[in-house]
Parts: C-alpha cells; structure tokens; sequence
C-alpha cells in the first residue's frame, strides 16, 4: 500500500514483521503533540504473531496546521480505521486519541447501534485516557491545572520522544513551542472532549478492554484508568508503577507483556467443533 504525502491529515504506517496471513491486525494511535515512533518498541514486540499499523493523526508533532479549529475530530480517526486494507482487530489508543475513539464508537453506536461489527474491533485498549463519570467532577481547578500546567504535560511527552537526551531547560523550550502550535485551539479541543467524558454511554462498549494508566502521571493520574475501567462492563485494568503518561515508553517491557497477554487471551479463536460422522445401518 502506497503512503499518503506527509502533509496528509492522516498517514498510515505498516511496522515490519511478516506476520502471517489472516494475523489479527493491531492499529495504533498517538496522543496530541506525539507521532507515531513511540509504539515502534511495541510493535516489535507484537511482530510477527499480528500485523501491525500505526496512524499519524491531525494533532500529531509538526502535524497539520489549524487541526484545532476543526471541531469534530472523530472522522480523523474512523478516516484511519477504514484505510487499513480489511478490518481492524484491536485498537490501541493512548491519551487523546482513546478520548476521540471513545467519542466516534459512542456517536457511531447512536446511530448504528453495533460500532464494533461495522468496523470489525474486537478488543480496544486504552493508554492513559482522560475520564471523569460525573459533570460534578469538573470544577474550576481542573481548568486551572490543565490551562496553566498544560506546558509541564507537553514536556512529559517530550522527554518521551526524546528518550532523554535532551536538557531539562532545552525540554521547558520545546514544550512551550508545542504548546503556541497546539493553541487555543487545539486546547479546547482536547479540554472538550474530556468534558464530555461523563456523556459516554459505556455500558454499551461491547468487547473487551484493556485499560492502562501510570502511577505517575501528571497528565491523567491513575484513578482515571481506574474510573474508566470501572464504568466499562468488560475492561482488565493495569497501573504500571514506574510510568507516567506514555508507559509504553517508561516501562516498554512491562507494557508489552501486559499488551500480548490482553491480545492472547482476547484474540485466540475459538474452538473448531469436530463432527461426528455416524452411518445408519
């Protein structure tokens, strides 16, 4: 399959393995301001038993220019869900993005009543989304934090992608750049989608879901892995100890074992009834 240009709104990726044909395809999804590259420890781990993909978003790194001033961003992601060449098996979404996936199965369900057969998942897992069930949750200070500490977020991701190599003081810098390129914009509308968190109707996720978030998360703390995992009828919850917001970064091995034993035990097929041929005498 040929890429789209990078100046693309949305651009797929086959990671290398040769899985085999028929193996449960794997897409992955990036957070705001991050790329595709932080899954690539991930993906060699699930090669070759899946095949795996990842998209690069509006809202990722040096992405496209004024994402934010487009309201809905749900069509981005099912634009990703459909490219990859038959269905997708599992999603795997982190930060934002499990937000926005979360928003297009639920606007989907409304319409279509089954999102999971139209796009063929079977299994979602969900890495440090933003979740509070109730409007009562939000109040002023969650603004608060999340406008004037927006920075210290982005810097988390940052040093992610940077696997540390660079200085606290060039990280501070480059986590203010990122923030003038989101903009007002682009906050509102990740500030929006997590207002609207408590509208999901997620008694109605019908497969299974692994959801994982860090201990030391300044962005989504843990308890709202576990609030979301909570209100989800059949969801596997798993907080790593040493992680922050992208602990398929902090944590690779722990997150991957967690991840194949989720897809071994949500993806093996079932088994084949053997018939049992009698003749009549």
């Amino acid at each position: 399959m040929r890429p789209p240009a990078p100046s693309a709104p949305v651009v797929l990726r086959r990671h290398p393995g040769a899985a085999a044909a028929g193996a449960p395809k794997v897409l992955f999804l990036h957070g705001l301001a991050g790329t595709d590259t932080v899954w690539d420890e991930t993906a060699r781990q699930l090669s070759p038993d899946h095949e795996v993909w990842s998209a690069g978003l509006p809202w990722r790194g040096q992405g496209v220019t004024g994402w934010g001033r487009t309201a809905d961003l749900a069509p981005w992601v099912e634009e990703a869900l459909v490219s990859v060449p038959g269905p997708v098996d599992v999603v795997v979404a982190h930060s934002m993005s499990s937000n926005v996936l979360l928003e297009l199965l639920d606007r989907s369900g409304r319409v279509d009543g089954d999102p999971f057969s139209r796009f063929g998942i079977r299994a979602l897992v969900l890495v440090s989304p933003f979740y509070r069930g109730t409007a009562e949750e939000f109040d002023w200070g969650t603004i608060t934090h999340y406008l004037n500490d927006f920075h210290l977020i982005l810097q988390e991701g940052i040093r992610a992608h940077s696997g540390g190599r660079v200085s606290a003081e060039t990280e501070v810098a480059m986590a203010e750049r990122v923030r003038e390129w989101i903009g007002p914009y682009g906050w509102i509308r990740f500030f929006d989608l997590f207002l609207r968190t408590p509208e999901l109707r997620t008694a109605r996720i019908a497969v299974p879901c692994l959801v994982i978030g860090g201990t030391h998360d300044i962005a989504t703390p843990a308890e709202h892995a576990v609030a979301l995992a909570a209100a989800l009828p059949d969801a596997r919850l798993r907080v790593l100890g040493r992680s922050g917001h992208f602990p398929m970064v902090d944590e690779p091995a722990a997150f991957g074992t967690e991840l194949r034993a989720f897809l071994g035990s949500v993806l093996t097929p079932p088994p084949v009834l053997q018939a049992t041929l009698t003749t009549e005498t």
